[in-house]
C-alpha cells in the first residue's frame, strides 16, 4: 500500500516538475514575444553598423605567381673529385653532387628579416607599405594616412614613444607590415612554390610579386657566384703551394669545373625559380568578404539581444 502511494507521488512530482518547466518555456517564449521589437530593433542597428563597418573596410587584391625550381645542369665534379677525398671538402665543392635544396634555402631566405629589409629599402617601399590606407580605382592612386605620413611635404609624422621628436618607420614595423602581406607555400608533392602579396592596389601587388621573385633569383645567383668565386681563389692558392705534378692537374680540373658553374650561374637570370603561372593583375577583390561579415554581425546582435531578454528577465524573478 505504501509502495502505490510513493508511485503516486513521484509520479505527481515528476509531473509537476514538467509543469513548471513547460510553464517556464512558456513564460520565456512569451517575454520573447512580448519584447520583439526590441530585440528587432537592437539587431536591425546592429546590421546597420556592422554594415557601415564593413563599407569602411578598404579592398586588398592579391597577386600570386606559382614556380617551380630551376633545373640545375650536372657538374661531372664526381669522378675528378673522387681522387682528391677530403681536399675536396676543403675546397667547398660537394664530392657526391649531392647539394642543399636551393628551392628551401630561398623559400626562408624570402621571409628572412634581413631579405626582407633589404627588398624595401632598395625599391623605396616604406612609404607605400605602412602609410597607405586604401587604393582609388578611377585615379589609381594610393590615399595616406596623413596621421602618419605627410605626402606634401615628404615627411613621417609618426611620434617617437621616448619624446625625441617626429621618425620614420623602424626596419621591424617594416618587416611586420610586408610579412603580412606575403604568403610563400610550396606544394609538397609538385615542389611548386606558391608567392603572393596582398595590397590595396593591385598593379603594386601584381609589381610586387614580380620583383620579389627577381630579388630572389638575383640574390641565390649572386650568393652562388660568390661561392664558387672563393672555390677558385682556394684552389688557386693550392697550386702554388703543391710541388706534386699530378696533384696540380687535378687541381687544375676542378677549377675548370668551378668556371664552368660559375658561368652557368651568370648566364642563368632565373637562377633558383622558373614562373610556371606569372602573376597577373587581379581584377577582383580577395578581401573584404562583406557578406560574411554583416551575416554574423547580424546573427551575433540577434543572439546578444535574446540573452539580454532571457538574462533580464531571470534577474527580475
Amino acid at each position: 500500500m505504501s509502495s502505490g502511494t510513493n508511485e503516486n507521488n513521484n509520479e505527481s512530482l515528476s509531473f509537476g516538475i514538467r509543469t513548471d518547466e513547460e510553464l517556464n518555456l512558456s513564460e520565456l517564449g512569451g517575454v520573447i514575444w512580448a519584447r520583439k521589437v526590441g530585440i528587432f530593433s537592437f539587431t536591425f542597428f546592429c546590421s546597420v553598423l556592422v554594415v557601415w563597418y564593413a563599407l569602411l573596410i578598404p579592398n586588398e587584391y592579391k597577386a600570386k605567381a606559382v614556380l617551380a625550381p630551376a633545373q640545375k645542369q650536372s657538374s661531372g665534379l664526381g669522378s675528378t673529385l673522387g681522387q682528391l677525398g677530403g681536399l675536396a671538402s676543403l675546397a667547398g665543392v660537394n664530392m657526391t653532387g649531392v647539394e642543399a635544396n636551393e628551392s628551401q634555402i630561398a623559400q626562408e631566405v624570402m621571409q628572412s628579416w634581413n631579405f626582407i629589409d633589404n627588398f624595401i629599402n632598395e625599391n623605396d617601399l616604406a612609404v607605400p607599405l605602412l602609410a597607405s590606407e586604401r587604393w582609388d580605382k578611377q585615379s589609381n592612386q594610393l590615399s595616406f594616412d596623413t596621421d602618419l605620413y605627410d605626402p606634401r611635404q615628404r615627411k613621417w609624422l609618426i611620434e617617437d614613444e621616448d619624446g625625441g621628436g617626429l621618425r620614420g618607420p623602424s626596419s621591424w614595423e617594416l618587416f611586420s607590415r610586408f610579412s603580412e602581406m606575403l604568403v610563400v607555400t610550396e606544394d609538397k608533392k609538385t615542389d611548386l612554390v606558391s608567392v603572393s602579396i596582398t595590397f590595396y592596389s593591385p598593379f603594386l601587388a601584381k609589381k610586387w610579386v614580380d620583383m620579389y621573385v627577381d630579388a630572389i633569383n638575383r640574390h641565390m645567383q649572386s650568393r652562388q657566384v660568390s661561392k664558387v668565386t672563393n672555390n677558385i681563389e682556394y684552389l688557386q692558392a693550392q697550386i702554388e703551394k703543391t710541388q706534386i705534378a699530378e696533384m696540380k692537374d687535378v687541381f687544375y680540373n676542378i677549377i675548370q669545373e668551378q668556371i664552368k658553374n660559375k658561368m652557368i650561374a651568370e648566364a642563368s637570370p632565373e637562377y633558383v625559380f622558373v614562373a610556371v603561372s606569372p602573376s597577373m593583375i587581379p581584377e577582383e577583390k580577395s578581401s573584404p568578404r562583406r557578406v560574411i561579415i554583416c551575416v554574423l554581425g547580424s546573427m551575433l546582435g540577434g543572439v546578444f539581444a535574446l540573452l539580454w531578454v532571457v538574462l533580464s528577465h531571470i534577474y527580475r524573478r
